[in-house]
């Protein structure tokens, strides 16, 4: 069955797993490994990234993030491109590293947030290359470690993490272990690596129940949440404009709406396009780079094209309140 358009806008959250081709290694050594968090964490700066946990085994990683500005396929496309290109190189091979289609879903984070970042975090310690959750603090390919305070990286937001679980860090850190602890006992591969109707409905006995009192739910392969959490979802992916239109037409209404807004404030596009910062233009660009990106779709590179500025002023219009 064809896979769906990715559903994706900045601040979704996101659990994301990608594994090597045919189930091969994509890590062979810790240079490997230090060599990928180096470039993930150059782009979790550089996008706006919201980053809360990640493993890396083997054969496969698994992140839980928000993503940024440009958008999620934008960031795996750029870490897994360079990433490979990097392999590719220090053994000599050619080919594809990864499948050809990296898993993300789209999580509830009232309901699935704690359990999500010790599942990922637990893989280690699930597949016996740690043996106790002592070892696990110190294994520096899993975000548990930072979390722990056992190693420093700034491109975790480890305080976002721990707020879930108490609000002063201590308590918090004693908190969040005793319930990584709680969730070493519990299977939540299958709940947790996937959506649909099952999943969102707590399972099949919930879903025939439903059917049998006529209740209808919705459910969709690329969702993890409840019966409403998916409605809202998939009513806003149906309202995005790039769900529905290529790039070019994408590009050809922003043209529209910029010169639509110029002629409403009685300016010219040049002008617009200027650079110059007086009177309304600077709200001017930042409304129309804020519908360009978030709306429409339209690349950091397009819509700055479009405003006459540099992609690094888009970024800083996406992130100012």
């Amino acid at each position: 069955m064809p896979r769906g358009p990715r559903l994706d806008a900045p601040g979704t959250l996101h659990h994301v797993m990608m594994r090597g081709i045919e189930r091969g290694n994509i890590f062979l050594d810790d240079t490997d490994r230090a060599e990928f968090l180096a470039r993930m964490g150059r782009l979790v700066k550089a996008s706006g990234t919201g980053m809360y946990a990640f493993v890396l085994m083997s054969n496969h990683v698994h992140l839980l993030l928000k993503s940024g500005v440009d958008g999620l396929p934008t960031f795996m496309r750029r870490l897994l491109s360079g990433y490979a290109q990097y392999f590719n190189r220090r053994y000599k091979r050619v080919g594809h590293l990864f499948q050809n289609r990296y898993k993300s879903i789209i999580c509830e984070e009232e309901a699935y947030f704690d359990k999500l970042v010790a599942y990922i975090h637990l893989n280690p310690l699930r597949a016996g290359q740690v043996k106790t959750l002592q070892e696990l603090a110190l294994y520096p390919w899993s975000g548990h470690a930072v979390l722990m305070n056992e190693i420093v990286c700034e491109w975790i937001d480890r305080e976002y993490v721990l707020r879930f679980f108490g609000e002063r860090e201590g308590s918090a850190r004693k908190a969040y272990l005793e319930f990584v602890e709680q969730e070493m006992g519990i299977d939540r591969e299958e709940e947790l690596s996937g959506g649909g109707l099952v999943r969102s409905q707590g399972g099949w006995s919930k879903v025939l129940s439903m059917r049998k009192s006529g209740e209808r739910a919705l459910g969709d392969e690329r969702i993890l949440g409840g019966d409403e959490f998916v409605h809202e979802i998939m009513t806003e992916a149906g309202n995005r404009t790039d769900v529905q239109l290529p790039e070019t037409k994408r590009l050809d209404l922003l043209n529209e709406t910029v010169k639509q807004v110029c002629a409403d404030a009685g300016l010219s596009v040049a002008f617009l396009q200027s650079g110059s910062r007086s009177g309304e233009l600077p709200l001017l660009r930042k409304a129309l780079a804020r519908k360009a990106v978030w709306e429409y779709g339209v690349s950091l590179a397009g819509t700055a094209r479009q405003l006459g500025v540099t992609t690094s002023a888009v970024s800083h219009m996406l992130k100012k309140n």
